[in-house]
């Protein structure tokens, strides 16, 4: 009787062994990551149902810098800039009859531009939802701001009424509340601009980046997306040299924002981000028949759940992909980290605008072959750019 528990119990830890050895060898598939360089952060946020990840992105970058320079923590209001900014586009696409689009999407220089003309404010001053939801639900707003601007920008009346943008305003105000004059904080009142002004930050000193091949190097340009409505100018260096900009600037302490496409199949909704080859039939472990077939959402699982070799990405293609509407300007974020996986190879840490219920509570990790196919441009403190590539596009 004893020799028969004895051998039972032995059988039954050689199953557990095996089945954890099959759990952990399942494990190893995975990406495990190792972070190597951190720049701090505030808390991740969420956008929810709004397209407004390009003032959450500028702000957690602005609320980054303010860490870095020992200014303290701060939740910045994304509605305050958002309120602006919108009742600004619309001005522009009255002006310019429809032909510049009115739409809820912005770039880092909105929030740029508010910052230096109207201030900013803390989130307590400007919460920004008044209908009855926890977090920003956007859909009925867009809808009648839209078909108010677009009544007004493509009516072909004869004469403007003086009021028209009192009433677009006063929707916002309706979904979003009305923009502070005054506040006070921490004891303390403040206007926007007072504010802003004791922040100390000098919008002056951020730079935008891109790199392309249609316009001269090391000159400014115009990104030719929608939402750079306000015509915001970048410098055009080189694919590399953006990448190193990057490294250099998250490895001495600067917090980098980051515009990108995000519609991939690399870039999945659980926090990785990576430029796989999908043309290798050898990455799916799949013969090519049960690979032709599988769904969208499947193929990026599959292409997604591990490490895997990459696009050996080139300017060019970083180009014909922005040529043909394959890369266009779908997200802002904010690159706080680099990090290796188990094979060390490099990923940067992103702060996203999605929540935090993915696996990496709210983090993406991007490979740097897809940040170079995919970045449509970026913002950094001008100190945080190399000597030798800022001499290149006189940034003093």
């Amino acid at each position: 009787m004893n020799r028969f528990l004895s051998v039972s119990l032995v059988s039954l830890m050689m199953l557990s062994l095996s089945a954890q050895t099959a759990v952990e060898a399942k494990n190893d598939k995975g990406f495990k990551f190792t972070t190597k360089v951190e720049v701090p952060i505030t808390s991740v946020k969420n956008q929810n149902r709004s397209s407004t990840c390009w003032s959450f992105s500028s702000l957690a970058f602005f609320e980054s810098e303010l860490l870095r320079q020992g200014k303290g923590e701060y939740d910045l209001a994304e509605m305050f800039v958002v309120h602006h900014t919108m009742v600004d586009r619309a001005e522009k696409s009255v002006r310019l009859h429809g032909d510049v689009s009115f739409s809820p999407g912005g770039s880092f220089y909105d929030a740029v531009y508010c910052w230096k003309h109207y201030g900013i404010v803390p989130q307590d001053a400007m919460p920004g939802i008044r209908y009855g939801e926890m977090l920003p639900v956007h859909n009925e707003l867009d809808a009648v701001a839209g078909a108010y601007v677009n009544a007004i920008a493509k009516g072909n009346l004869k004469k403007l009424t003086p009021v028209w943008k009192e009433g677009l305003s006063a929707i916002y105000d309706t979904y979003l509340g009305e923009c502070p004059e005054k506040f006070s904080y921490n004891g303390k009142e403040y206007t926007p601009k007072s504010f802003a002004a004791e922040l100390g930050l000098n919008m002056d000193d951020y730079v935008s980046v891109g790199a392309c091949l249609h316009h001269p190097l090391y000159e400014k340009f115009v990104i030719e997306v929608q939402d750079n409505w306000r015509w915001g100018q970048s410098y055009n260096v080189t694919m590399d040299e953006m990448l190193a900009i990057i490294d250099n600037a998250v490895n001495n302490g600067y917090p980098v924002a980051w515009g990108s496409d995000v519609s991939e199949t690399g870039f999945t909704r659980q926090g990785i981000a990576v430029a796989v080859d999908e043309s290798g039939s050898d990455l799916t472990g799949s013969d090519a028949a049960r690979w032709l077939g599988l769904s969208k959402e499947d193929k990026r699982k599959e292409l997604t759940s591990k490490p895997m070799p990459e696009l050996d990405v080139t300017p060019e293609m970083r180009q014909t992909a922005y040529d043909n509407w394959e890369s266009t300007d779908d997200h802002g974020m904010l690159i706080y980290g680099i990090a290796e996986d188990q094979n060390g190879k490099p990923y940067y840490m992103v702060k996203n605008s999605w929540g935090t219920n993915n696996t990496y509570k709210g983090t993406w990790y991007a490979s740097k072959a897809f940040v170079a196919y995919k970045t449509i441009n970026i913002l950094v403190h001008k100190d945080a750019i190399p000597a030798e590539i800022r001499e290149k596009i006189k940034v003093k």
